[in-house]
């Protein structure tokens, strides 16, 4: 399996960009953890609680400024799917705290404590991350992305507003981009050969290829040869189907997603290929 994909890294402004987004996504995710009436809210299609998905964001964004900060922490899984949701498991058993309101503040906090420690290094100095390996700045898009998930998770749990835009749905390609090759799904993958181009509508992002050989994923800036498939998507409808929130039926309902090409069939079976990371 390919997972030498090169991603965007950010420098100077693109940075501060990314900081702030990270800012911005945890005191969202942090007000509506406050206005909440109890932890134990169910997330929809979701094993966990409001009060555990804040847990386990609590422990991942420590975890994750940690590692930032150039500490060694050990593994946590095995960078799969799986392995990481049994990590997830344990962690969450080890640390009981509930608290709605104590949970917000550590969510802000701990994000913060991330963006402290990427800034007092480059952005392409290399972290070991519970993705397996890449830079800073495609770690600060992992975290971003991470909180995004979780935090429409509990707007949608509690009946709010989620704080998901194009513009930070745009900032989570780079972490995306690398994730694919590494979350393939190898019962649905399976042989699988095609070109995809995906297209953000709108969001400033780059296109970018995901060419299948034999059930392998690669990632690329140019397709190397003509696509099968080029799938141009709305971006927050785009970060909702590689987290697995959205189907490929709704988000055709909603004419989110715009395929093209000589098999334009292929489209919705794109984000089957993969298990949500």
């Amino acid at each position: 399996m390919s997972t030498d994909s090169p991603t965007p890294t950010a420098s100077g402004a693109a940075a501060d960009v990314l900081a702030a987004a990270v800012h911005d996504a945890a005191d969202r995710t942090a007000e509506l953890l406050r206005a909440a009436p109890g932890p134990g809210v169910r997330i929809p299609r979701s094993a966990w609680t409001v009060g555990e998905a804040a847990a386990h964001l609590v422990l991942a964004n420590r975890l994750m400024a940690g590692l930032a900060a150039g500490e060694a922490h050990g593994t946590y899984g095995d960078g799969t799917p799986g392995g990481l949701a049994a990590a997830n498991t344990a962690a969450l058993a080890a640390y009981p705290e509930r608290d709605p309101d104590v949970l917000a503040e550590a969510v802000a906090t701990s994000a913060r404590a991330f963006t402290a420690a990427s800034a007092a290094r480059p952005a392409s100095t290399p972290a070991d991350t519970p993705m397996g390996p890449m830079d800073l700045a495609t770690f600060g898009s992992y975290l971003l992305t991470h909180i995004l998930g979780h935090g429409y998770d509990i707007a949608v749990a509690l009946r709010r507003p989620h704080m998901l835009t194009p513009a930070n749905a745009a900032l989570t390609v780079p972490f995306l981009r690398t994730a694919m090759p590494r979350v393939v799904d190898a019962r649905t993958a399976a042989g699988h050969t095609a070109c995809y181009r995906l297209r953000l509508r709108g969001a400033g992002a780059a296109p970018f290829a995901v060419t299948f050989a034999s059930g392998e994923a690669a990632v690329s800036d140019e397709p190397p040869r003509r696509p099968d498939c080029t799938i141009t998507t709305e971006p927050v409808t785009f970060v909702l189907l590689a987290l697995g929130r959205r189907t490929p039926l709704a988000a055709a309902a909603r004419g989110a997603i715009v395929p093209t090409g000589p098999r334009p069939w292929l489209a919705p079976r794109f984000p089957g290929l993969f298990t949500a990371p």
